[in-house]
């Protein structure tokens, strides 16, 4: 399991890339590897760098439908006639040219000698010759062998977290399996005495577990292997037993509540108690509580009870962390631009996320629309939103009609 390299504690509000850079870095990658089918291995982490055992193409062939030629029998100011020699479809061996043209189509092989196709929609064909127009430049239409990769490059890199394209490129340079990290195995439970799991009778004062649901779902997108530990009460020695039990199994121990300052926020003196802790202030709204370290030597991250603040948190706190420990660079949400349809007024000194909601004019514009339900408890907000609004820890006054930054769910949640 993965284990931490080091910890230290500080106590001052730190911005939100810090404190990412900062757990992420606690962390080694999963070692562990295994070949899988290519059928399985979308959203995995190459263990080792995959090398072209060929060129790619293969051979040289056309791009497209057409005649192939030598470009030293074309005239370069006049309509050149030429003789058809052969014909040529993918599959096909190809040939030899002379002076002439070679009836070929996409794919085919390059008869040996032309180096030059001619789009068809360009050639005037007259019983078993054609009519080629001048001005053809040498080369045009071909796919090179090796031109795409050459035999030996590196055709993706160790840490490359696959996508359905990197598969395509495997399976057309013959591989079949491919060596890839294990996942990460990741153990959440939710703390308080207050939680009732969903579809059980609700007493009066509880509430059903929610942030459980959704860190689930947000660790399987992240690409981990999940143990559900279901609701933990906010007693320190029985927080303190399933959190060693956590640690023993899995790569990375995930809490939500019991982080911040109350009497009953018990999570933090278990973790102390087992490990070793990192309460990072993160100059972040929502969220600002979130607990690093770690747990009998399992790095450990403590969310706060919020659910909006958990999102948050998760987000950017825990997915480089996550990213780290599958073995790949963790690459942060590229942040869009767009025109605020509100007035916001904030606090200086720590980044806001406002959840809002888009759409687009007929000029095109496109419009952000706060939610009304600004709390930190709001599922709702969450649930009938588009993206998160980004606010910089220097604003303290956002004006209607400000362009603002904008980071859509789909690029967080990819």
């Amino acid at each position: 399991m993965a284990r931490l390299s080091g910890a230290r504690t500080d106590s001052e509000l730190i911005t939100v890339e810090q404190a990412g850079a900062r757990a992420a870095a606690l962390v080694a990658p999963v070692a562990d590897a295994l070949a899988l089918p290519l059928g399985e291995a979308d959203g995995r982490t190459l263990a080792e760098a995959v090398i072209a055992p060929f060129d790619l193409p293969l051979f040289s062939n056309s791009a497209v439908d057409g005649y192939a030629v030598r470009s030293a029998d074309l005239s370069p100011g006049a309509e050149t006639r030429l003789p058809i020699l052969g014909r040529s479809a993918a599959g096909d061996t190809g040939g030899m040219l002379g002076r002439g043209a070679w009836r070929i189509f996409t794919g085919a092989p390059i008869p040996a000698g032309a180096d030059t196709v001619v789009m068809q929609e360009d050639v005037t064909p007259n019983g078993g010759e054609v009519s080629l127009p001048p001005g053809l430049k040498r080369g045009a239409n071909l796919r090179l062998a090796g031109e795409d990769i050459a035999r030996g490059q590196v055709a993706l890199p160790a840490g490359r977290r696959l996508r359905p394209q990197d598969l395509g490129l495997l399976a057309a340079l013959g591989l079949d399996h491919v060596r890839v990290r294990r996942r990460p195995r990741v153990a959440v439970f939710s703390t308080g005495d207050e939680l009732t799991e969903p579809g059980q009778p609700l007493a009066l004062g509880a509430i059903y577990d929610a942030n459980r649901a959704m860190l689930r779902a947000l660790l399987a997108r992240a690409g981990a292997d999940v143990a559900d530990l279901g609701i933990l009460r906010d007693e320190p020695a029985e927080l303190e037993r399933h959190l060693r039990e956590a640690a023993g199994a899995c790569d990375l121990v995930v809490t939500s509540g019991g982080v911040s300052v109350g009497e009953a926020d018990h999570v933090k003196d278990a973790v102390a108690a087992c490990g070793a802790l990192d309460l990072w202030r993160v100059a972040i709204k929502p969220g600002k509580p979130i607990a690093v370290g770690s747990v009998a030597g399992t790095p450990f991250i403590g969310l706060p009870g919020n659910p909006v603040a958990v999102f948050v948190g998760f987000m950017f706190i825990a997915r480089p962390v996550l990213a780290r420990l599958a073995g790949t660079a963790f690459e942060a949400s590229v942040a869009l631009p767009v025109t605020a349809g509100f007035r916001h007024r904030k606090k200086g000194g720590r980044r806001e996320f406002l959840r809002v909601s888009i759409e687009r004019r007929d000029d095109g514009v496109v419009i952000a629309r706060k939610h009304p339900g600004e709390g930190a408890g709001s599922l709702a907000s969450l649930a009938q939103s588009d993206g998160l609004v980004v606010l910089a820890e220097h604003v303290e006054q956002l004006e209607e009609g400000e362009s603002v930054a904008f980071l859509p769910y789909g690029g967080l949640l990819d």
